[in-house]
């Protein structure tokens, strides 16, 4: 029995399940434009270390030169992998930290700050990403909520918690009475997809750093939610650094920015709640504390 001409040839089938499986496993960048044979190169690798070993064992008189000595690059000086979209990754230094201070303090609007964002060159992340993932939400909110980085569905659309973990932060808002279309306000520490979903690198952090402090100074929320450890270790620093989201969640902090002084609550990643729904019912108890705090006109609850 002839095949349908129109239905797809099992190749083609078996290759986009694989392209399929590919994303689920977070292998969707490309670091190169042509394939690396890694085995060759453990291969030539091994053949020049047996061949280093074997002079080391019958050292020649004559031959007792100096090695040439290693050079580094210079800081600033541009990496070598070339990433995706044709352009070169640069090394990360102090200088790029301030370049992004200076950038952000400079922003007036959120406008202003997600424009500089955008022509931000300064953080690699951008290279792989299909998106700058700005925030989203009613920038006149009290209510603002961080969390760390996006995910492949953020990275796509351009919108923070899109994706499943996005759908249940929903659902928690809307039980308390908030919303993102009305007057909730989500933003994120890093602002592009780290290829493969990785954490972010601490160079990475401290280039973002500047950018999420303009914007919570310019959103100026009465209450911040820390949503997982990471935005709460990345802004706070001090002991929150060593502290695992068990003993931050629940817990009153202060983040200072400049002489501004922001109240912010930690509590559950919502992707963590996925994996872990026992943990629900403590993330619903922080949300109330929230929306008791925002009824009170910022007076935190009693203990």
């Amino acid at each position: 029995m002839p095949s349908d001409p129109t239905s797809p040839s099992p190749g083609l089938e078996a290759a986009a399940a694989l392209l399929d499986w590919y994303a689920a496993m977070g292998v969707d960048v490309t670091l190169a434009d042509r394939p690396f044979d890694r085995f060759d190169d453990s291969a030539k690798a091994k053949a020049a270390a047996e061949s280093q070993a074997a002079r080391r064992q019958s050292p020649q008189p004559d031959d007792r030169r100096p090695m040439p000595a290693v050079e580094f690059p210079s800081q600033g000086a541009p990496a070598r992998p070339v990433v995706a979209t044709g352009q070169t990754a640069q090394v990360p230094t102090e200088a790029t930290v301030m370049q992004a201070r200076a950038a952000a303090q400079s922003a007036k609007t959120l406008d202003e700050l997600k424009d500089l964002l955008q022509a931000f060159d300064g953080c690699n992340l951008k290279l792989t990403a299909k998106n700058t993932v700005f925030a989203d939400g009613n920038p006149a909110s009290k209510l603002m909520l961080i969390g760390e980085a996006p995910g492949r569905d953020e990275d796509i659309e351009g919108r923070p918690f899109v994706g499943r973990s996005g759908q249940l932060l929903d659902r928690m808002l809307n039980a308390i009475g908030y919303s993102r279309s009305h007057n909730a306000y989500i933003a994120n520490v890093i602002y592009w997809r780290p290829p493969g979903n990785r954490d972010p690198s601490d160079v990475e952090i401290a280039i973002c750093r500047p950018f999420i402090l303009r914007q919570i100074e310019l959103i100026d929320p009465a209450l911040i939610v820390f949503l997982g450890a990471q935005p709460a270790k990345a802004l706070l620093g001090g002991e929150a650094v060593k502290q695992g989201i068990n003993k931050l969640r629940g817990h009153w902090c202060d983040l200072e920015i400049g002489n501004k002084r922001f109240k912010a609550l930690p509590t559950f990643h919502p992707a963590y709640l996925l994996r872990t729904p026992i943990k629900k019912r403590e993330a619903w108890r922080d949300f109330l504390t929230a929306k008791v705090f925002l009824e009170n006109g910022g007076m935190p609850p009693p203990a």
